[in-house]
């Protein structure tokens, strides 16, 4: 008959045992990596990684007229020439959004949502914005297209881009803002009698030498002149 106060794990108390529980429940939690749980809850991420499902290539209703049928197959055609995964998400971004304009940030949260290794875009019509996921590449930042360039015309300027080499790490993309850049302080010279009396007296020194350097220039030329001439300063 099972005592009081014992349960599964024979000796160990219900108190402690729940402790043992809990501290390996909060290592999990630090150790875990990275995974689709860790971003933000974001419709159009969702949208795009149900919509991969199918073909790499998502256009959001608000693009459903500029972005046609015929452009998302080319956009496909185009994607199934390269060397790796692709996936295009033409979706709305900004400053109002989530990601605060850091569209970069948003195809990372779309990489990680996904889940696969591969570039990830993010097209908005005129600007290509990409990173690389879990493969040893390297991807522009960002590429423009000019305003009578094609979806697909876009999307290749974008991947003529991208490298594919050993020699790059394969890395997660960054789903984190990047942090704040370090602001350079200048702090001015204190000022000081000495300091002002020093270079005070530096110019007059220089102007001094200087005027007198420029005197005895003239004052030669006049002389060289006068003795050819014949006559007197």
């Amino acid at each position: 008959m099972r005592s009081a106060g014992r349960g599964m794990w024979p000796g160990t108390s219900t108190p402690r045992r729940l402790t043992v529980l809990l501290l390996a429940a909060i290592g999990l939690l630090v150790c875990a990596p990275a995974t689709a749980w860790s971003i933000p809850t974001d419709p159009r991420v969702a949208a795009a990684v149900e919509a991969w499902k199918d073909q790499p290539v998502y256009v959001d209703p608000q693009y459903a007229v500029t972005v046609n049928d015929e452009q998302v197959r080319a956009m496909v055609e185009r994607i199934g020439r390269s060397d790796t995964r692709v996936f295009v998400a033409v979706v709305p971004s900004g400053a109002w959004f989530q990601e605060k304009g850091d569209t970069a940030m948003l195809a990372g949260w779309l990489a990680t949502a996904n889940g696969k290794p591969g570039i990830y875009l993010v097209m908005d019509g005129g600007t290509t914005t990409g990173v690389d996921h879990l493969v040893r590449a390297y991807s522009p930042r960002s590429t423009y297209g000019g305003s009578r360039e094609s979806m697909e015309q876009q999307l290749s300027k974008y991947l003529e881009g991208v490298r594919l080499n050993d020699r790059y790490e394969a890395e997660p993309a960054r789903t984190e803002p990047l942090p704040p850049r370090e602001e350079r302080t200048y702090t001015p010279e204190r000022f000081t009698v000495g300091k002002a009396i020093g270079n005070g007296v530096g110019g007059v020194f220089f102007g001094l030498f200087g005027g007198a350097v420029l005197a005895g220039c003239v004052l030669g030329l006049a002389a060289l002149v006068a003795r050819r001439g014949g006559g007197r300063l």
